[in-house]
């Protein structure tokens, strides 16, 4: 059995396979022919479903088949100054593509900004999940761990790389909606290549253990090139020696083929990125070159699927409007000819009537925006100058070709995939399992059941709480003032006031027991939080703030700081050896006692679902936050060392967890933060029912804390449990 040893020199999961259920295939199948607006809106709106993960490795698959493999002219250009070169020669052919773009007529411009903003919008999705439990305390994940707090604002959302660019383009005129919005990529006219780009980038944020050197090479890439720095004129996050430092620190440390995987996937991003630009440059030709009668056509064409029986009445070409817009055949530009021609347009003193009735106090006033209302006005102006030309209408082609071969290519299902119902299996493996999450992407099923059950199994704390000897999870009203109330009293009542310096140390043997039970637990910290804060759901202020907590707790990429190197540190003091806990090898560790699993497999089932149990996370938080502090760690500090043995995890938890400003206040203002944001947005009354939930989410941590009182709650009566 190997045992893991610091620094974490991991470059990618070791398991490359992942087993679905078999309902999964069908369903991707379903979202796969829907086409590639379908892909793009279940992957970045969905983190949580087992079908996400299957669409992850149709699209990455099918992006590296469709791809060519890279041929090596020279060594040098797999090191890092050698892809940094490459980098720079292509940034350098783009930025002469897309500065004239920038330049271009305003209705063109704002076209290339809402293109491109489906991967703008996105960008650095590949890092949402890429520290993990099966990925922590990795040197080069603890560095891109680093990059990503610098683009989520370190913890302020408003000033993350998104917010920020979403700001840039509101600036220049283009407003779009949120990019989990059903609406967002027909609002902003993505073309089928540009939501395939984005699928793929959205497909390595689900599998970044998985396809970790991809995701390095795609890091380095999208950051150095700044396409979209470029086209919005804001300035980069990172700076480009920083990006090649850590790319040259991975390429350290991985063997050959990974190293290849890496700069295919180089090669890859910097094609696709220049596909990307070329598609650009040629949709805003086409918008150049679009006739008035184009122009208008665009508008009749966005607004005929809500014209409603209120046009019953309205003729043109001698048919009702509703009836020509519900057609099945509708021809565009026959309809053009004929309201060209119609009374509606004809010119009269004062505008024609179709004018008229789309200004204030008309019947169709607001209707369209004042840049459309401005294009009816030339459009209107131009008949009435007489002899209009025949009306032709180019259709916008622009990627259709790349889209359609990449779109055959993700079709086939992935060779790495294995369909099979999953079976929990002892603790052990559920454990693997659920550490190992892109392998086992069936066993979600099996996690959301086990978080449910803990969530369910704690409410009894709810009236028997107040009796715990570490917390408090006893029903209360929520209130601003009454969780901080509750707060307080828990900190001096439980765990200050009791602590009373060991007049006898136990002996070492015991020691190292008791820092066994506690091991495993310390081993995934952090773990309840490490999805918060994916692409499209880092809006509010309680995800950066409980961002900020996760990413303290890894250290804020300095890997000495992340809380999982410091419990591998005292582990090793303790002379205690077992294998990382995403190695299969630990399944066969006979350190770490078999029967308290129980913590850390709930830990790991409630972090996996940060969108619909995303209020007991934040209990859970509290609870678990508040646990660094007070009696009992003090208690191990000592122990520890009166034996000789390291402290380090002890002191950064009674420290960093502080009640003034610490994590454990920090924890209860992310619950008045979002609780004031839900009254805000829905209602005061809505605030009761996320405050449950919130407070289950705090009892199902006392439920595991509180072993002497929730067994004699088992004692006294069977405890219900309703799922």
């Amino acid at each position: 059995m190997s045992a893991f040893a610091l620094p974490d020199p991991f470059v990618v999961a070791q398991l490359s396979t992942s087993e679905f259920d078999p309902a999964t295939a069908a369903l991707a199948d379903e979202v796969i022919a829907a086409g590639p607006e379908s892909v793009y809106h279940r992957l970045v709106g969905d983190q949580e479903s087992e079908v996400v993960f299957l669409l992850a490795r149709h699209v990455l698959k099918g992006f590296f088949s469709a791809s060519e493999e890279p041929t090596v002219q020279d060594a040098g250009e797999q090191k890092a100054e050698g892809i940094a070169a490459r980098t720079a020669q292509v940034r350098r052919h783009i930025t002469g593509m897309l500065q004239p773009l920038r330049e271009a007529e305003t209705r063109v411009r704002d076209a290339v900004l809402a293109q491109r903003a489906p991967l703008a919008l996105i960008g650095g999705c590949w890092l949402d999940s890429v520290s993990q439990p099966a990925t922590q305390p990795a040197t080069v994940v603890n560095q891109l761990v680093r990059h990503q707090f610098v683009w989520r604002g370190e913890g302020n959302p408003r000033r993350g790389l998104h917010q920020l660019r979403g700001r840039a383009l509101e600036e220049q005129g283009v407003f779009l909606p949120d990019v989990t919005a059903p609406d967002f990529l027909r609002q902003a006219e993505a073309r089928s290549l540009t939501a395939w780009h984005g699928a793929y980038y959205l497909g390595l944020a689900k599998l970044p253990a998985t396809f970790l050197p991809e995701v390095v090479g795609t890091h380095y890439v999208m950051a150095a090139l700044g396409i979209d720095e470029l086209l919005l004129g804001t300035r980069p996050m990172l700076t480009e020696a920083d990006l090649r430092a850590t790319l040259a620190d991975y390429l350290a440390l991985a063997p050959p083929p990974v190293r290849r995987r890496l700069y295919a996937a180089v090669t890859r991003t910097l094609a696709m990125e220049l596909d990307h630009a070329r598609l650009l440059a040629d949709v805003a030709e086409w918008h150049a070159g679009l006739s008035l009668d184009a122009q208008v056509a665009r508008i009749v064409a966005r607004h005929a699927p809500f014209a409603g029986k209120q046009h019953r009445n309205v003729r043109i070409g001698g048919r009702p409007l509703t009836e020509r817009f519900d057609d099945p055949a509708f021809d565009l530009a026959a309809f053009l000819a004929d309201f060209r021609a119609s009374p509606q347009m004809k010119p009269r003193d004062g505008g024609c009537r179709f004018l008229r009735a789309i200004k204030f106090g008309g019947p169709m006033f607001g209707i369209f925006d004042e840049r459309e209302a401005a294009t009816f006005q030339r459009w209107a102006e131009a008949i009435a100058a007489g002899d209009p030309p025949d009306i032709e209408l180019t259709p916008n082609t622009a990627g259709d070709d790349a889209a359609r071969a990449l779109a055959a290519a993700i079709r086939p299902t992935p060779p790495d995939v294995e369909v099979r119902t999953a079976t929990r299996g002892d603790d052990r493996a559920f454990l693997h399992r659920l550490v190992n999450i892109e392998n086992f992407p069936n066993a979600l099923a099996l996690a959301r059941a086990n978080a449910e059950e803990g969530l369910a199994r704690a409410e009894v704390l709810f009236e028997h709480g107040g009796d715990g000897v570490l917390t408090d999870a006893s029903w209360f009203d929520y209130s601003p003032s009454a969780l901080n109330e509750r707060v307080d009293r828990i900190y001096w009542d439980k765990l200050v006031n009791p602590y009373q310096p060991l007049t006898e140390i136990p002996d070492r043997d015991e020691v190292v027991f008791g820092q066994k039970t506690f091991a495993l637990g310390s081993m995934i910290d952090g773990a309840w939080a490490h999805r918060i804060g994916a692409t499209g759901r880092y809006t509010r202020r309680s995800d950066g703030m409980l961002y900020s907590i996760y990413a303290d707790e890894m250290g804020r990429g300095d890997v000495g700081k992340n809380h999982i190197t410091l419990i591998y540190q005292v582990l090793a003091s303790l002379g205690i050896e077992v294998p990382h806990i995403r190695d299969t090898a630990f399944l066969d560790q006979d350190e770490l006692p078999d029967h308290l699993y129980g913590f850390s497999l709930f830990q790991l089932s409630l972090a996996l679902f940060p969108d619909s149990l995303y209020d007991e996370i934040l209990g859970y938080n509290l609870g678990i936050e508040m646990f660094g502090l007070g009696t009992q760690r003090m208690h191990e500090m000592q122990k520890l060392r009166r034996h000789g043995f390291d402290v380090a995890y002890e002191e950064a938890h009674l420290s960093i967890d502080n009640l003034s400003a610490g994590h454990a206040r920090q924890s209860a203002e992310i619950i008045i933060a979002y609780l004031h944001d839900v009254a805000t947005l829905s209602g005061a009354d809505a605030v009761a029912s996320h405050w449950r939930r919130i407070w289950r989410g705090y009892a199902s941590f006392a439920y595991f804390v509180e072993h002497e009182l929730v067994a004699g709650l088992a004692r006294r009566e069977p405890v219900d449990v309703v799922i």
